[in-house]
């Protein structure tokens, strides 16, 4: 069997494809198959049935934090795949605000989505605080130790309403897959920070060699500094490839795309590769 990952919800697609502010992909493994976050409506699995990609067949799904551009598809991803076993961290499920020109605005997975998590049959859910892997070659990060002095969570996230309770986003997790030419890894919004997000990955694998990197970044409000240094040590891995996508920002990406080694390609929806 082809092995492969598809982008199915993003900030912007291919043809007639739909878009959303959020992010899904699909990962067909030989074993298993891996719905890595839902976006924020059931658009996700109206791309997929229009790639030919069939959701009922998901083992597994895998959500990379709590917000609700990641969890709003859930219910939509269960009524298709009733027996896919969820993977996610216990804080995925805190109430969370951003706030923007002083405004605060709730970002936590929606209700429905909380309410059809906790329908779950308690053995269907598996709470990942520690790194896991969910299948031979396949592994959760788990939560990422923030070390870089000049990564943060990438915007202004609070815990509660009155913007008081600065939220670390601890839930965030992301994923990794052992192919023959090196690990390839997928992000959510990678709020811990890239390069945290790296330097863990490779703690936990060895001395095997990052590949690629596909997934969102939260580098839309990066200052210079920041996008200088996370380019500066990613050129230290000698990517093939990476394909940024969703909160990543065009003016990240454009940085990306000036000053990495590697080949940079947008993972748009529909945006497709093999994973051998």
């Amino acid at each position: 069997m082809t092995t492969s990952l598809t982008v199915l919800m993003d900030n912007t697609s291919h043809d007639s494809l739909s878009s959303e502010h959020g992010f899904s992909c699909w990962l067909r493994l030989a074993d298993m198959s891996i719905l890595f976050d839902t976006g924020q409506s059931a658009g996700f699995a109206d791309n997929a049935a229009a790639l030919g990609i069939d959701l009922s067949r998901t083992s597994a799904i895998v959500l990379s934090h709590g917000h609700y551009d990641h969890t709003g598809g859930v219910t939509t991803a269960l009524a298709l795949a009733p027996d896919a076993t969820m993977y996610m961290h216990p804080s995925a499920l805190d109430t969370r605000f951003s706030q923007r020109d002083g405004r605060p605005r709730s970002i936590a997975m929606p209700l429905a989505s909380m309410r059809a998590v906790l329908d779950l049959p308690v053995d269907q859910v598996k709470w990942v605080t520690r790194p896991y892997e969910i299948s031979a070659g396949v592994w959760i990060t788990g939560p990422v130790p923030r070390q870089t002095d000049f990564e943060d969570v990438g915007g202004r996230f609070f815990l509660d309403k009155q913007c008081r309770r600065p939220d670390m986003i601890e839930d965030d997790l992301s994923l990794w897959v052992e192919t023959p030419t090196g690990l390839v890894v997928i992000l959510g919004c990678c709020h811990a920070g890239v390069i945290n997000t790296l330097r863990h990955i490779e703690t936990l694998a060895g001395c095997q060699r990052v590949r690629g990197i596909v997934g969102g970044m939260h580098l839309v409000h990066a200052d210079d500094n920041r996008l200088n240094k996370t380019v500066e040590v990613l050129n230290q891995y000698a990517l093939d490839f990476i394909a940024p996508c969703h909160c990543t920002g065009d003016a990240a990406i454009q940085h990306f795309k000036t000053h990495l080694t590697c080949r940079v390609t947008p993972a748009r929806v529909g945006w497709s590769m093999p994973l051998t």
